[in-house]
C-alpha cells in the first residue's frame, strides 16, 4: 500500500486535547449519538471507513487519485482497532457516535457501537473532514449559516465522476455553505491553505452545473437556507466513501453516518499550509 501521511500533534496535554477526550468518552458511554460539529473546538475530527483488508489497498489508492474528497489522515493496521497516530485512547469500534453497516451496498443498520461486528481483516480508514477549515472561516469572521442554526451541514450527490481504482468508482459527493460573493472569495482563500481536509471548493453558483436538481433537498444532512444575494459553494465530502461503497456493492464495510465524525487529538492548526 502507499504510505499514508503522518499527522503529527497526537499528544494529550490539556485545553482542547482534554475536550477530545472527554467528547470521545461521551460518545463511547452513548451518551452522545448525534452529529459531531461544535465538540472539541480546535481538534481535527474524521469520517470513517472500515474495509476488508482484501480490498483495502485498492481504496488507499482510491485515495490517492480522488485526495480532494478522500484525504487520508489515518489508518488502522489489519484487525486493529486503535489509531494511535490519532489519539493514543482511541477504538474505532466505539468512538463515532454512529456507524452505517453496508452489505452488497445496501445500508443494512446503523449502530452506535460496531465491536460484535469487527473481524480480524478489517482496516480502518480516517480521511479529512470539513469541520476542520470551518473552524478557520469562523475565526475569519465568516458565517457558517449551518453551524448557527445546530444544522448538519447540507450534501450532496453529483454528477462528477471520481477516478476509479479496482472496484472504487462513483460519484463526488459535495457539502454546500451559502455566502455572499465576497465572503465566498474569502473562503475560497482560507480553505486553499487546509488541502489535508478538501482544500478549496470544487464549485460555485448553478447547482446543476453539477447535477444537483434540487438544492432543497439535500442527499445528506440538512436543507440550508440559501438567502437573497448568496451563491451555494461546493467542497469536495468525505461522505464520498459512501456513494462509491454503495456502487461497488461491496459485500461488507462501515462508514460513519453523516455529520457523525470520530473526533481526534490532532489539532485542525497542524494540517494548515502555510
Amino acid at each position: 500500500m502507499s504510505a499514508v501521511p503522518k499527522v503529527s500533534g497526537a499528544t494529550v496535554t490539556g485545553g482542547p486535547e482534554a475536550a477530545a477526550l472527554a467528547a470521545r468518552a461521551a460518545i463511547r458511554s452513548g451518551r452522545h449519538a448525534g452529529p459531531t460539529a461544535g465538540l472539541a473546538p480546535g481538534m481535527v475530527q474524521g469520517n470513517l471507513a472500515i474495509l476488508p483488508k482484501a480490498v483495502a489497498h485498492d481504496f488507499l489508492r482510491f485515495c490517492d487519485l480522488n485526495p480532494k474528497p478522500c484525504p487520508v489522515i489515518g489508518m488502522s493496521q489489519p484487525g486493529d482497532p486503535m489509531l494511535p497516530m490519532l489519539g493514543g485512547d482511541i477504538d474505532i469500534r466505539t468512538d463515532v457516535p454512529r456507524y452505517r453497516v453496508w452489505r452488497d451496498g445496501q445500508l443494512a443498520e446503523e449502530p452506535t457501537d460496531i465491536r460484535a461486528l469487527w473481524r480480524d481483516d478489517l482496516v480502518a480508514f480516517v480521511l479529512g473532514c470539513s469541520f476542520s477549515f470551518e473552524e478557520a472561516l469562523v475565526a475569519d469572521g465568516l458565517r457558517i449559516r449551518h453551524i448557527e442554526r445546530n444544522q448538519n451541514v447540507a450534501m450532496y450527490r453529483t454528477n462528477v465522476a471520481t477516478a476509479p481504482a479496482g472496484p472504487f468508482h462513483g460519484p463526488l459527493v459535495v457539502s454546500m455553505r451559502p455566502f455572499v460573493p465576497a465572503d465566498a472569495i474569502r473562503a475560497i482563500q482560507i480553505t486553499t491553505r487546509f488541502p489535508r481536509v478538501h482544500g478549496a471548493p470544487v464549485h460555485f453558483g448553478d447547482p446543476a452545473a453539477i447535477g444537483i436538481q434540487d438544492i432543497d433537498k439535500p442527499d445528506y444532512g440538512d436543507r440550508v437556507e440559501i438567502l437573497a444575494g448568496e451563491v451555494p459553494v461546493f467542497w469536495a465530502c468525505g461522505v464520498t466513501p459512501q456513494a462509491v461503497v454503495a456502487a461497488a456493492r461491496l459485500p461488507f464495510c462501515i462508514t460513519h453516518a453523516p455529520g457523525a465524525m470520530l473526533i481526534t487529538d490532532v489539532r485542525n492548526s497542524t494540517l494548515a499550509v502555510m
